[in-house]
């Protein structure tokens, strides 16, 4: 039997790589980068070091428990010129979260409003929301501010508050004790009480007990079939905790009235010009973006969707609300966080009208220390601090609203 030809076997094991493999390159490559890069970085620290040696200029964060010296138009907080410069940055820090904050929830409540309206099958409505869109958003978001800050100011638009008590005036404040001048909005606020505070945490109480009812009231509904007043629920339940709050801390009653006078105005509570200027332009600018993105997430749904749920007698807003709306959501939660983060770096805008954020206090401080290198690092870390928390909120919201499909 003549026997067959057995071919050699071929040796499976790979030889050294050669300089010209792609994953040799690809590692020197990243070496030469991170080699370019760090030594950029050591000039640059090095040139910074010899800058300030020659300037005699003391590096450190030790400033930061000296006497600030200067004042802060307003602040959440109390504060003093014989505050420390820790103190005062911590005052800008609390004033750019509040407008922040504040900004997000408004863009969010007016772009989702422009969004949803601009597909409206009203003529008027749709052509008025998509010229609020193309209109404000190509106008830059400092000029934005400016101008509001503009008309505020401006004598033509509003008055002084002396204005009031004038000779044969005939201003008259809104609902009685609201007065809307040129140096701000002044209205009735409680007396500082503690059992505030304890109703504060009341509201807290009452907005968990509210999200556990929602959460247990869809368990129910997935599970029984039968429907439950969540919403109604949850208000009522905000609106207890509250009440028992404020009774537990001693039901205060007092509330403080602005009064007019010759030169200032006395009690209640004000909110700045500066304030408004930069929370009317940074929501009205971030709101033709949301509207823009929420419309994109409702033309992504299937009209197929839409016709089922008018096929069963659905009415428009159920329609929007429970059917449109959660599955656009997966299409608008990556760029509304885009957004939301947008909105809080641009605050940072507030200098050019006098808000004293934390930008604007950083710069006082700056001008007054010299400290250039240890205030700067300051701002990027809570900015980016301030980023990556939002943007892990956001992250985590989308994954609870996903849908999963059976």
């Amino acid at each position: 039997m003549a026997q067959m030809a057995v071919s050699p076997r071929r040796s499976t094991q790979a030889g050294p790589k050669g300089i010209y493999d792609k994953d040799v390159q690809a590692v020197i490559w990243q070496v030469v980068v991170l080699s370019i890069v760090a030594g950029i970085g050591y000039y640059l620290y090095s040139n910074m070091q010899y800058n300030l040696q020659t300037r005699q200029i003391k590096t450190g964060y030790d400033f930061l428990g000296t006497e600030a010296g200067f004042g802060i138009g307003e602040a959440w907080v109390a504060y003093s010129p014989a505050s420390s410069y820790a103190h005062a940055l911590f005052v800008g820090f609390l004033n750019t979260i509040a407008v922040a904050l504040l900004g997000v929830v408004a863009a969010t409540i007016l772009g989702i409003s422009v969004g949803v309206a601009t597909l409206s099958r009203n003529w008027l409505v749709a052509k008025l929301t998509g010229s609020y869109i193309h209109f404000l958003r190509n106008i830059p978001v400092l000029l934005q501010i400016i101008l509001w800050h503009t008309l505020i100011t401006n004598e033509r638009f509003l008055p002084l508050p002396r204005d009031f008590n004038a000779e044969n005036s005939t201003l008259s404040p809104i609902l009685g004790q609201l007065y809307v001048t040129r140096r701000g909005l002044f209205f009735p606020w409680p007396d500082p009480h503690w059992g505030w505070g304890i109703a504060g945490i009341g509201l807290i109480i009452g907005l968990l007990a509210a999200w556990l009812i929602s959460r247990w009231a869809t368990a129910r509904r997935e599970l029984t079939g039968e429907p439950f007043p969540a919403f109604w629920t949850g208000v009522g339940a905000v609106i207890a905790c509250i009440i028992v709050g404020w009774i537990l801390g001693g039901a205060p009653t007092g509330i403080s009235m602005p009064s007019i006078g010759r030169f200032q105005v006395s009690g209640g509570a004000t909110i700045t010009p500066e304030f408004m200027a930069v929370l009317f332009g940074l929501t009205v600018y971030t709101s033709a973006f949301i509207a823009d993105i929420v419309r994109s997430g409702i033309l992504s749904v299937s009209k197929g969707q839409i016709e089922a749920g008018r096929a069963l007698g659905l009415r428009e807003s159920i329609i929007m609300r429970k059917v449109i709306l959660p599955q656009a959501l997966r299409v608008i939660i990556p760029p509304l966080t885009s957004q939301y983060l947008n909105l809080t770096k641009n605050s940072s805008l507030a200098v050019a009208v006098g808000y004293p954020d934390l930008v604007n206090i950083g710069n006082t401080t700056m001008n007054q220390t010299g400290q250039a290198p240890e205030l700067i690092m300051i701002m990027m870390a809570v900015y980016l601090t301030i980023s990556i928390c939002t943007a892990l909120f956001m992250n985590w919201y989308n994954t609870q609203i996903q849908l999963v499909e059976r």
